[in-house]
């Protein structure tokens, strides 16, 4: 059975963390109290900040060495996902404090699997908490009055929250006998029927895990990834790519394909609606872009057409990517259509705006016998598309 790692800074949290500790150990769990102040190291804790802080990749000096708070914060919270990510007897990370502390024991928390209990009490859950969870399974709790000494309701706040960490460190949830191996899939709205016919033809021998292609979901996706609870990717719905590039609303990050990349996981992909820049309503759309090809999906969701110019830089990011990765790659062109609206007829259709994706990627693409570009003349919604993804699927996965 794992501990539960408590985190705070003992120079001004030490009487609630310890408090938390008391009630773990109580529930019947091992507690280890870390100490991450930047002031001095907390008498109490069982590790002391300099052993957190001789982490950081700059050693003990970049952390505790600073006049600047937030400097010292953000040194500290590096430090401290490295030390969490070298324990191998975490059960679950509960931490306590207010914005300085939720923000650097959230960064360290986003960096363990998913399925690592990650509980964060916080004079800030109340409010937009995206920043801090992120595409994990982090809980955020309301502390409801700041974390500044107990009282009748810190306690009761505090307590359920330690007696939660240690309820979980103490009921792991086993893995069952018809688990299938899991494979993640991007999706959006334009791309539903590719996804659809793809899921039925292997929903019958591994789990689907779809997730929708809105910024957070291909990061949920490879967050799973570097967790060791995917047995493959297929990528239909690249559409996040756009979306950082030119500046639409539902942007990936520059590490879009990282996880690919670091665990050489089977990897089939394709170039899903990077037809389109998603924005908001109407009236939302950056006046710089409102002479564009506009599509109105509905009353939250106006698209936009991409150039020929903008597929180009889309095309080079994802091929930069696709080279970069070591283990088995399939990568599947759609030459008749990347999305519902990009079909001949549909509003979108633009072949010179198509073409010059498919030749950023045909020039950029490096030969390797781990990595194979496929292209298929048939549009991605099409049944001739959806086998060629399993085709390719089969060829690198057992």
């Amino acid at each position: 059975m794992g501990k539960v790692y408590i985190v705070g800074t003992c120079d001004t949290k030490g009487a609630e963390l310890n408090y938390a500790k008391e009630v773990v150990l109580s529930a019947g769990a091992d507690a280890v109290l870390v100490d991450v102040g930047t002031l001095g190291d907390g008498a109490d804790a069982d590790i002391k900040v300099r052993v957190v802080a001789q982490f950081h990749p700059a050693g003990a000096a970049a952390v505790l060495g600073q006049t600047d708070r937030g400097t010292a914060v953000s040194a500290m919270a590096k430090a401290l996902t490295a030390f969490l990510n070298s324990r191998g007897d975490i059960g679950a990370v509960l931490g306590l404090g207010g914005t300085g502390n939720t923000a650097l024991v959230t960064e360290a928390m986003r960096a363990l699997p998913i399925g690592v209990p990650k509980l964060m009490v916080s004079t800030v859950a109340s409010g937009n908490v995206a920043p801090y969870v992120g595409p994990n399974d982090l809980t955020m709790m309301y502390s409801v009055v700041d974390v500044a000494g107990l009282n009748a309701i810190s306690r009761k706040v505090i307590g359920n929250a330690a007696n939660a960490a240690a309820g979980m460190v103490r009921n792991p949830i086993p893995a069952s006998a018809d688990d299938r191996p899991g494979i993640g899939m991007t999706m959006f709205g334009v791309t539903t029927s590719c996804v659809t016919q793809v899921r039925e033809m292997l929903g019958e021998t591994h789990e689907i895990y779809v997730f929708h292609a809105t910024g957070v979901g291909g990061q949920s996706m490879e967050k799973l990834a570097d967790s060791g609870l995917l047995q493959g990717v297929i990528d239909v719905t690249t559409t996040e790519v756009p979306d950082l590039l030119v500046g639409g609303v539902f942007p990936a990050t520059e590490d879009r394909f990282g996880a690919i990349v670091r665990t050489g996981l089977p990897y089939v992909g394709s170039v899903g609606a990077v037809d389109m820049v998603n924005f908001g309503a109407r009236e939302t759309v950056p006046a710089a872009f409102r002479d564009r090809r506009l599509h109105i999906h509905n009353a939250q969701v106006t698209l936009m057409r991409t150039t020929p110019e903008e597929n180009s830089r889309i095309g080079a990011f994802i091929v930069d990517r696709l080279n970069r990765m070591q283990g088995p790659v399939r990568f599947l062109l759609p030459l008749q259509g990347v999305s519902a609206i990009d079909a001949a007829g549909q509003p979108f259709h633009d072949p010179e705006a198509d073409a010059a994706l498919f030749s950023a990627i045909r020039t950029g693409w490096h030969d390797a016998p781990n990595r194979r570009l496929v292209e298929v003349d048939a549009h991605i919604n099409s049944a001739e598309f959806a086998v060629a993804l399993v085709a390719g699927f089969h060829e690198i996965h057992a």
